[in-house]
Parts: C-alpha cells; structure tokens; sequence
C-alpha cells in the first residue's frame, strides 16, 4: 500500500503552493496550515511533508513557529524541509517538532555536512531531497539547475548509507498533468532498497492508482487537494 504524503508549502506561515517551483506564481490556499494538517488527520492521513519556501530562498529555517503548531496540535508524523544548511537550522526542525528532515540544497553544495547529519542522526531522520528537472538536480528552491545527474546523485548518497528519498520532476510539479512514473519506476529498478517518495504533478486518484502499481513506496501530493481534483474521502480507500 502506498503511503500518502500531502505538502504543506508555506510562504508567510500560510499554506501556498508554487508552480514549477516559481515564487512569482505563489497561490495562498489558506492562511491557517493547522486547519488544513487537522482536515487531512481527519481523513485518517498519518504524514505530512512541510516545506518552508522562505527559508529555502533565505538558506535558513524560517517558519520553524508553523513547525511546532502542527506537531504539538496534531499527531502527525511530519518531514520538514527547505532551508536546512547548518546544525543550527536541523536543531530547530527537530526541537520544533519535525520527525524527519529532508535535506536537498545541503546535499548538493555542502555533502560533508549532509553526511554528518546521516551520521548522527540516522537514515531514519535524514531524507535526502533529489528534486530534478530534465534528470538534472535542481537547487536553492529550484532556482538553480546543476549539471549533476539525478541518478549519480542518489547512488553517491545510497553509498553514504541514505533509505529514503524525496524526488521531484520540477518540470511537472503544480502543473496537475501526471507524475512521472516511468522516471520512478526505473529509480526502483535502480536502488529497489530505497524508500522512494514521488512528488509532482499527481492530479487524480487515478496518478496514486498508477504509482501504486509501479511498487513506488510514497507519494506527495498537494494542489490537487487544494484545486479539489482529489476529495479526502477518496484516499480513504489507500488508507
């Protein structure tokens, strides 16, 4: 059974979401984030991804107040990112309640401290964010293309001992056309011990059917519960 991961972006400490990735195209779906996490543990949803859209501009933890309303107010299980470049920034994610903590940004421009939080931290906590467009890595809130190759990347870090991984086709994120299963489905060929999360451009109940299908452990999903393509009683079946 696939696990569902709805996003929580926020900008301001209210619930945005981007398109592509793009600041410009912000959209705020509501100004209170609790009222949304509360409406998906309502729906029997255990996780939740939460990312700090300021902080990934800023390079530091900013919306750590949000963090910390979700986690002392609901019971769910929550991985937070952007932003995360220091000791400093991941002791506050984890003080303010986070359980898990996906690092992207760090992986790719500081890989001696992302390795040290594996090593202290453990696999279980550090998730390592493998955000690409056109199979190329993408950083800094993804306004930065690198030339680094998205597999190379998470073999490097699959060496370093990482199990899960958050992956994002930048091309189709907030664009409600499809995630990219194929990309997904030759990552599990690639690395089948790694804990695969799809996010991007699930617009349907049928895009988590097709994930489901392609053995992908976890998906993330979030405007198409906000644009209501995706009724919360409907994922009560993957549940």
């Amino acid at each position: 059974m696939i696990e569902l991961i709805p996003a929580i972006d926020l900008i301001e400490g209210k619930c945005v979401r981007l398109t592509q990735g793009d600041y410009d195209t912000k959209k705020v779906y509501n100004e209170d984030p609790l009222e949304v996490a509360k409406m998906f543990e309502d729906h029997g949803i255990q996780r939740l991804h939460v990312v700090d859209l300021d902080g990934a501009r800023a390079g530091h933890i900013i919306n750590y107040r949000v963090l910390e309303r979700l986690a002392t107010r609901t019971g769910l299980v929550i991985d937070f990112g952007g932003g995360l470049k220091q000791d400093e920034d991941l002791r506050v994610a984890f003080e303010s309640g986070a359980q898990m903590v996906t690092g992207g940004s760090v992986a790719v421009k500081n890989p001696e401290v992302f390795f040290s939080w594996i090593n202290t931290f453990g696999s279980e906590k550090i998730i390592l964010g493998a955000d690409a467009k056109d199979r190329k890595i993408a950083v800094s809130g993804w306004e930065e293309t690198t030339g680094t190759d998205l597999f190379t990347f998470i073999e490097e870090y699959v060496e370093q001992g990482i199990t899960k991984v958050i992956s994002t086709d930048i091309s189709r994120d907030g664009m409600l056309q499809g995630p990219a299963v194929e990309l997904y489905q030759e990552m599990h060929e690639a690395f089948p011990e790694l804990y695969i999360i799809a996010s991007g451009g699930v617009s349907s109940i049928e895009d988590i059917e097709k994930l489901e299908a392609a053995n992908i452990p976890g998906v993330i999903f979030g405007k198409a519960i906000y644009e209501g393509r995706i009724q919360l009683k409907d994922l009560e079946r993957f549940i």
